[in-house]
Parts: C-alpha cells; sequence; structure tokens
C-alpha cells in the first residue's frame, strides 16, 4: 500500500530550504499540501476590527496563490479549505488513509493549543505528527544552550551564538510526488472573508506580491540589482521609499522565503563584493528575530499578558477615543500620525516609525500595549506573532529591553530622521509646519 503524508503548509509557504515539504517528499508516495483558511484568523477583536485586515489577507492570498500555482505546474495541487483545522484535517486523513501529518513547528500559545487539539484528533486515528522548525535562522537543536536557560537579553544571546555559531545548509526542492485524488476547493477573496477591497496607495514602500516567486525577486532585486545591501545600516533607519531597508519582512513572516536563503545570500555577496558593517547588520536582525520566537517559546501565553514577561505592574488606559484617534492617524501629533496613516492607506510602517508611535501609544497616552499590538497584528503585512508582541511589549516596558524606562521623545526624533518635514508632507498633506 503506498505511503500518505498530508503537509499542513502555515507560515512556511515555500518549496525551497523547507524541511517539512522535503522530508514529506522523501518519505511518501503521495503527498497532500494541504493550507487551510481558519476562520479564528479573522474573527472580530473587541476592539471592533478584523484580526487580520485587508492589506495582511490580501499578502496572505497572494501567497497561497503562488504556491498552488507552482505546484500546478508541477503535476500537484494545493488543496484549500475554510474552517478548523483540528477537525478538517483528521477527516482528510481518514479519507485518504494519510499514515502522518507533516507541520511546521508552533511556538505562540493559541497555534500552539491547535496543534495539540489536532494532535489529539489524529492519535485517536493513529495519524503520526510530525513537526519541523523551519522558520529560524539558527536552528533550535544548535543553541548554545537549552531553551529554558535562554537570555533575558538580546546581547547576551548574540554573543553566545555568535561565538561559534552553525547555519545549516539549505534544503532543495525535492521532486514532487502524486496527489491523490481530492476536490482543490477554492482560495477565498477578500469579500468572501468578510473584508473591505483594497485601494491601492501609490506611496506605498511594498512594491512586490505575497509569493516564494516574488520573494526571491526582491532578494535579488535589493543585494544584487541595486547593490543596496553594503549600505544598508545607513539607510535604515529613513522613511521614504521601498529601498531605505530591505522589505524581506513581509516573505518572512509567512514563510515565503526563509532566513536561512536570505543569510546565505548574504554570505555570497560578502564574497564576491563587499563584507562591512551594513551586510553584518541585516544577519543580525535576523538574529534578533530569532530570539522573539525563542522568547515566545520559552515564555508562552506570558507574551500576550498585561505585565509582560518581566511581570511589570503598570496601571494601563483604556482610553478608547485617544486609541481610535491614535490608530486613525488623528492624534494631532503629525510625525505620529504620517506613520499611522502610512499603516492604514498601506498596510506597512517603516521600523523607525513602529518605534515612535509604539512609545507615543504607551509612554505618553499610558494606553495598553496590547491594543497598540493587537493593531498592529491587523494591519501589518508582515505581522509576526512573535516579533510584534516581544517588540510591543520591549518598548512598552514590559518586556526583554534592559532600559525599562525607554522613551522616545518625538520632536527630537523628527529632528534626526524627519528634519525637512518630507515624510509628514507625503502622509498628511500639510505644506507648512
Amino acid at each position: 500500500m503506498p505511503t500518505t503524508i498530508l503537509v499542513w503548509f502555515k507560515n512556511d509557504l515555500r518549496l525551497h530550504d523547507n524541511e517539512t515539504w522535503y522530508r514529506a517528499c522523501q518519505q511518501a508516495d503521495w503527498v497532500i499540501p494541504l493550507y487551510v483558511f481558519d476562520p479564528r484568523q479573522f474573527a472580530h477583536h473587541k476592539l471592533g476590527f478584523p484580526r487580520s485586515g485587508s492589506f495582511r489577507t490580501q499578502f496572505l492570498i497572494e501567497s497561497v496563490t503562488a504556491l498552488q500555482e507552482k505546484l500546478m505546474q508541477a503535476g500537484s495541487n494545493l488543496i484549500v479549505r475554510f474552517g478548523l483545522p483540528e477537525f478538517i484535517i483528521p477527516e482528510i486523513c481518514t479519507e485518504n488513509k494519510v499514515s502522518h501529518v507533516f507541520i511546521g513547528s508552533e511556538v505562540a500559545s493559541e497555534e500552539v493549543s491547535i496543534l495539540n487539539s489536532l494532535t489529539r484528533a489524529l492519535g485517536s486515528k493513529k495519524v503520526g505528527v510530525q513537526t519541523f522548525d523551519t522558520s529560524t535562522l539558527i536552528h533550535p537543536n544548535h543553541l548554545p544552550f537549552a531553551l529554558a536557560n535562554l537570555p533575558n537579553q538580546f546581547t547576551l544571546f548574540r554573543k553566545q551564538v555568535e561565538r561559534n555559531w552553525i547555519v545549516q545548509p539549505l534544503f532543495e526542492e525535492p521532486e514532487i510526488k502524486s496527489l491523490p485524488q481530492l476536490e482543490p476547493g477554492t482560495i477565498p477573496n477578500l469579500k468572501e472573508l468578510v473584508l473591505p477591497a483594497i485601494t491601492p496607495d501609490l506611496r506605498s514602500v511594498i512594491t512586490y506580491k505575497g509569493g516564494e516567486a516574488e520573494a526571491h525577486q526582491r532578494l535579488k532585486e535589493y543585494i544584487w540589482d541595486k547593490d543596496l545591501l553594503k549600505v544598508y545600516k545607513e539607510t535604515r533607519n529613513e522613511l521614504i521609499g521601498p529601498d531605505y531597508s530591505s522589505k524581506f519582512s513581509p516573505a518572512l513572516a509567512l514563510g515565503c522565503i526563509s532566513a536561512r536563503s536570505i543569510y546565505y545570500e548574504v554570505k555570497k555577496y560578502e564574497f564576491d563584493r563587499v563584507s562591512n558593517e551594513s551586510t553584518y547588520w541585516l544577519i543580525f536582525e535576523l538574529l534578533w528575530r530569532d530570539y522573539f520566537r525563542f522568547a515566545s517559546q520559552k515564555y508562552g501565553s506570558r507574551i500576550f499578558q498585561r505585565f509582560g514577561i518581566s511581570n511589570k505592574h503598570i496601571n494601563w488606559k483604556h482610553d478608547l477615543e485617544k486609541f481610535n484617534a491614535w490608530r486613525l492617524g488623528k492624534t494631532g501629533v503629525d510625525f505620529v500620525d504620517a506613520n499611522m496613516k502610512e499603516l492604514l492607506l498601506t498596510g506597512f510602517m517603516s521600523n523607525r516609525g513602529r518605534q515612535n508611535v509604539a512609545s507615543y501609544l504607551t509612554k505618553d497616552l499610558g494606553i495598553d500595549w496590547r491594543w497598540g499590538a493587537a493593531w498592529f497584528e491587523s494591519q501589518l503585512i508582515d505581522y509576526d506573532a512573535c516579533s510584534n508582541w516581544l517588540n510591543w511589549a520591549y518598548v512598552a516596558g514590559v518586556g526583554n529591553d534592559p532600559r525599562q524606562d525607554r522613551y522616545f521623545n518625538i520632536e527630537s526624533q523628527v529632528r534626526k530622521y524627519d528634519p525637512d518635514r518630507l515624510y509628514m508632507k507625503l502622509w498628511i498633506g500639510k505644506q507648512e509646519f
């Protein structure tokens, strides 16, 4: 009897350097690639907005579509379903005599809970579950310490990892196996997910669509065609245009490209062209991403709790009127409003902007940081649970920032990063400041 393995794609929407996919194609006669649109992802937050808004969802739709098209070109397909995966997947396994389900590992508490429910349901049907770590640059097995001993500060983590780090080789795309006869299903659009249509804004700095091919094209364009990597550290805090930073984060968030693929491309660039502080700094940012993912695994649901992982008791305010003014870019503070307008109209904001608006919400207004994190979850094309929630906790003073009193003075930030008011003029349209 042929062996059938189901691969549940989630935030690993690629075939290259995807160990989950690679191992399934190595071990099975038939492989069922599956993506499930979970209605919980599109439910409304108690504050009134969807957990996944239009820009973020559209990028997901594009990425799932690209994966399906690539599989179809190779003679397979991506099976698409809408519903709760812990119910849908066991049904597919029963109908198709699946022996194992292969899945990318999860670390955020909600996703872990769903995976645990699925594992129990499959266990009752004698279907095995195997998870693979596909999201980080450094594989968890190559950390120089047990996860429980993860340092509470990034710098300590980085120094220990860099002493003798291992970045495992890339997994090549395997030969794609046959697919059993299955109704493929359809990929929903924004209207079907009860989300408003998108009006493209010409000021948007994300100029590529979702999907593996688009992600690798952006990698090639930024590093090789435009030769921008050599100045990354100098330009990364700018505010206008698509090229002041790499803009790899949307593709990384959905796993359209792996962190290792970016790392090895940087290393090739360092060998062929130049190795400097900027080339190192992009890898440095990938390590930050790793650190937040490992910290999420260590602290579990604490990363979503009011007092954060530091358990610092702050009397957070819950002023809905001020919060709505902040999220809609109507605070009257021009630099904050410009950044919030960019997010609202495009689904993206610079790293510098994110730090400033988060500091303003939590330190100037004193509003619960979890409200801000939830709004970013809804709006950001590059939303990643670990990076988003731990970055917010960091700025709010309840995370793993060694400086718990960190504060961004808006006026001094404007003088340093938007001295000619060009960014503010671009997004809020004032001719004079």
